[in-house]
């Protein structure tokens, strides 16, 4: 029996090693395509926010609005000079008016009063402006007050409530020398008021720490009683 021969591997023909090399070519497209997609989504978790996600996590910043210029001067609101025909006195001699329903309210007050033995007077009621005026410039340079200072005290004309004929200075008849002074706030007349004059549609002008700067005022008083005097002093503070 012969010996069979060895024989020498041969290569392998040149088909075959094209066949690897593509084999190969495609196995490298496709993990550099993994790669390429991984690197893709990673930078998609990492994208930077769109408008809508900022508005959902950053709070709105307050946007700056004008505030409305006010009509006030001086702390003061402007108010028109009421009609002659439309007042009526509230005082024997006629030297002091209100307007008609704010007079008979002011006399069913003191009226009322009265029946208690609290004697509250009338001091001063509807303005003009030429009154207005004098009180204000006229004062205010006699004294050499400075223009703030005198309007803490008194309204230019044009801005005072008793151009409105609601408005009233009231004193104790029974201690005149608390007229227009703090010390008012001391009188039986005052403590009457404050228990008793909002049943007849009267309230404190200027309390203490007022909104409008003012300077405390126990002998200042309003009528708001009806449409018309509501509307005077509310609307014009933009209340409503």
């Amino acid at each position: 029996m012969r010996d069979t021969p060895k024989l020498k591997p041969q290569s392998p023909p040149g088909s075959i090693w094209l066949m690897l090399g593509l084999v190969g070519l495609v196995l490298a497209l496709s993990v550099g395509l993994l790669f390429a997609l991984a690197e893709t989504q990673s930078m998609a978790s990492r994208r930077l926010p769109s408008d809508e996600d900022s508005e959902l996590k950053v709070a709105p910043q307050p946007t700056s609005t004008p505030t409305p210029a006010s009509d006030a001067l001086l702390g003061h609101f402007p108010y028109q000079e009421a009609p002659a025909a439309e007042l009526q006195p509230i005082t024997p001699d006629g030297s002091i008016k209100l307007r008609k329903a704010a007079a008979e309210a002011f006399k069913a007050m003191q009226a009322a009063a009265l029946a208690e033995g609290v004697h509250i007077v009338p001091i001063s009621g509807f303005r003009s402006l030429t009154e207005q005026n004098y009180l204000f410039f006229d004062v205010k340079a006699s004294r050499g007050e400075v223009t703030t200072k005198r309007a803490e005290v008194s309204a230019p004309p044009g801005y005072s409530e008793h151009h409105t004929g609601y408005a009233v200075d009231i004193g104790d008849g029974n201690v005149p020398s608390t007229n227009l002074s703090i010390d008012f706030e001391k009188t039986e007349a005052f403590k009457w008021m404050e228990a008793n004059a909002a049943h007849f549609s009267f309230e404190l002008s200027f309390p203490r720490d007022n909104p409008q700067g003012i300077s405390y005022e126990p002998w200042h008083w309003r009528f708001v009683g009806d449409i018309h005097s509501l509307e005077t002093f509310y609307k014009v503070r933009g209340k409503k």
